[in-house]
């Protein structure tokens, strides 16, 4: 299956041809018919002599409609160029000649139209302009065929050297990543919305979750359509109808990518190898903003070049480009720029990263790196995406890459066996290319080292007395997922680089040091403590009085002095142990055991009895049952 686009200026019978060719009238909108002029696109099918079935989209022609045009042939496998013979190669002939060009469409084919309506003369003068146009673009071995549609003349012709080229077409790269790109959205009555598209990479099934994006929105696929018929899986280069029932019309327009949950994520920033067209008299310059098209997305992108401040016409730069709101790319795709207020295609070029960070011009390395993905090995290309960046779950980084999984999963074998990269996972069976597998190259984990060090040393600094960061704390500072957090941790422990506790870690070779001063002030709370063990002072007391903050107290609780029961209420871990004791055996001797009969026990006040039996409720040693505590064992033996 391949999808084939038109292309040329507007009445030079590229809808005509395309109607005769399928019998299908790719005009769909009254105003179409009306006026006799393609404004958005149409689109058709036709089984070819070898069998092959393609789908054709029509595209509208006039200057005013290039951005329909633009949405048409951003997906395409194949160009069918429409010439007329009357008329010859005019601008709109050009322009969509040059966004071809822009999109490297290397597989096509011209029909020279209208071959009834000139002397053969002038069909000649048609063909052999239109080659010279051809030259130095990506379509100049293009064959030439003149039809016409109203005859019938040609069209055999036309149709065989378009089986030829197609049999000639290299498939495109199927990296197993759903994407097709959305041109229309439509409710259907009793089957509720639909969205058509061409699927460029990846399979889509029926009963498969899908997602919109930009904007997350989730549905289920109820079924497909190719061509009218329904298939149960959709195959890349396939023009396909999704029925989507549990997603409003409203959540879908063009622009966006069907896709599967997890495989893609939005971009507002682009690494890109840029190209100026030769007719661009006054170049591209650095800060320029124009219109990005890619897929069927249309969108503001500023250009940032990084190093130079303008591309010559005919020249190419490397730059990157700003959106003004995201959209979805991949590595490899390729794209068109348009200058807004001249209405005119001034550039286009290909993602190399659709995940950078921001970049400062005229930095080598990152142009060195950049110039690796561009032309580098696998290995190379993962290991200049994988930077120093902390770790990238390897689904992720595939689609940064767009490496195909096979390449993908050897080059990080081959990077992971060089202990150039380190693989975090849960499950060191699972494939590479599994949810919750991260890869990080070796200087991105020490730059993630670096940074909980330096994260650890300054939380210990700041609180002295502490034994260890809460790990929530530390994730939180780092910005990274829990499961990826939950990896690293132990991958740095492991190292040992830090020591985990069970919610907290420290560095390594970090004790907690009260100084003498503080620990004269633990002693005299203590003494305290002994002298009204069931009345200790409070925390408010052991400030006011005694000269202890929070932070000591919580040091004291930490290596065993106290034991907190309330906010205000603590016990000296020996006491505490022991009124624990006693309410244990009285409640096995006696039975359930009350406040009051508690707080008899050690002839304490009642605020903190009831502080320390919440607090063995909590510890579920006991259990309360109405006015009593009982034995938290106990009662489940009873139920």
């Amino acid at each position: 299956m391949h999808v084939v686009g038109t292309a040329g200026h507007v009445d030079h019978g590229k809808s005509c041809l395309v109607k005769a060719l399928t019998g299908i009238d790719p005009d769909r909108l009254p105003e179409e018919k009306a006026r006799g002029m393609t404004i958005d696109l149409g689109f058709a099918w036709l089984r070819l002599p070898s069998g092959r079935e393609i789908s054709i989209v029509d595209v509208p022609g006039h200057e005013q409609f290039i951005k329909n045009m633009l949405a048409g042939v951003g997906c395409i496998d194949a160009a069918l160029l429409v010439v007329a013979a009357n008329d010859g190669v005019m601008p709109q002939t050009r322009e969509h000649l040059a966004i071809l060009d822009l999109l490297q469409v290397q597989s096509g084919m011209v029909a020279i139209t209208k071959k009834d309506m000139v002397d053969p003369e002038l069909v000649e003068m048609a063909v052999e302009e239109t080659r010279d146009v051809l030259a130095g673009t990506s379509l100049a071995d293009a064959p030439l065929v003149a039809v016409s549609a109203v005859t019938g003349e040609g069209l055999a012709q036309l149709v065989a050297t378009l089986d030829q080229v197609l049999e000639e077409t290299r498939p495109r790269l199927d990296v197993e990543r759903p994407r097709l790109w959305i041109d229309r959205a439509f409710t259907i009555g009793g089957f509720g919305t639909v969205a058509t598209g061409a699927l460029i990479d990846g399979d889509l099934r029926m009963g498969q979750e899908v997602e919109v994006l930009p904007g997350g929105k989730q549905g289920r696929i109820r079924t497909l359509q190719t061509h009218k018929n329904n298939i149960e899986i959709a195959r890349p280069s396939t023009r396909v109808a999704v029925n989507l029932p549990d997603l409003a019309v409203n959540d879908l327009k063009r622009g966006n990518v069907l896709t599967i949950p997890g495989q893609l994520k939005p971009t507002k920033r682009l690494d890109v190898r840029l190209r100026c067209l030769p007719g661009v008299m006054s170049g591209l310059r650095d800060g320029m903003v124009g219109r990005l098209f890619i897929g069927t997305a249309d969108v503001q992108a500023k250009v940032r070049l990084l190093a130079a401040n303008s591309i010559a016409p005919g020249e190419t730069a490397l730059a990157q480009l700003s959106l003004a709101e995201p959209t979805v790319a991949a590595a490899g795709d390729r794209f068109v720029l348009r200058h807004p207020a001249m209405n005119v295609t001034i550039g286009g070029g290909v993602v190399l990263d659709p995940h950078p960070i921001r970049h400062y011009r005229y930095r080598q390395p990152v142009i060195a790196a950049l110039e690796t993905m561009e032309r580098g090995a696998p290995p190379d290309i993962l290991r200049r995406t994988l930077g120093d960046k902390p770790p990238v779950e390897t689904l992720r980084l595939q689609e940064w890459t767009s490496l195909a999984p096979a390449e993908f999963c050897q080059a990080a074998a081959d990077l992971i066996a060089a202990e150039e990269v380190i693989l975090l996972g849960a499950d060191a069976n699972a494939p590479l290319l599994s949810a919750g597998n991260y890869l990080v190259s070796q200087a991105g984990w020490q730059r993630l080292v670096q940074e909980i060090t330096r994260l650890l040393s300054g939380y210990h600094r700041r609180y002295p007395l502490r034994p260890a960061m809460p790990k929530e704390d530390l994730r939180s500072r780092l910005e990274i997922k829990p499961d990826v957090f939950r990896f690293v941790i132990s991958q740095a422990a492991a190292a040992g680089v830090i020591a985990e506790q069970v919610t907290a870690v420290r560095l390594s070779d970090y004790q907690v040091r009260i100084t003498p001063q503080q620990e004269e002030k633990a002693r005299r709370l203590l003494q305290a403590h002994r002298q009204a063990p069931f009345t200790p002072p409070t925390a408010t007391t052991a400030r006011t009085e005694y000269g202890i903050d929070a932070e000591l107290l919580q040091a004291m609780v930490d290596r065993g002095d106290l034991v907190k029961v309330g906010e205000e209420e603590y016990f000296a871990r020996p006491v505490f142990d022991q009124m624990v004791a006693e309410i244990v055996a009285w409640i096995k001797r006696e039975g359930p055991i009350t406040l009051q009969q508690a707080r008899a026990l050690f002839n304490t006040t009642r605020r903190y009895i009831m502080h320390l039996l919440d607090y063995m409720d909590d510890l579920k040693i006991t259990r309360r049952v109405g006015d009593t505590r009982v034995l938290r064992k106990f009662s489940d033996e009873g139920r």
